[in-house]
């Protein structure tokens, strides 16, 4: 039995999870810009 630890099962967890949060902080991010950007329009056609 290996008493051992295997770091890169963190190093892949660690860059799992920094990976997948930016990803849905860009998307988060653009779909809030296009509800900002809609809701300008609106504003202009009033």
């Amino acid at each position: 039995m290996r008493e051992v630890l295997d770091q890169w099962n963190f190093v892949i967890a660690a860059y799992a999870l920094g990976i997948g949060g930016t990803l849905a902080m860009v998307a988060w991010s653009w779909i809030s810009m296009r509800r900002a950007e809609a809701r300008r329009e609106e504003a202009r056609k009033k």
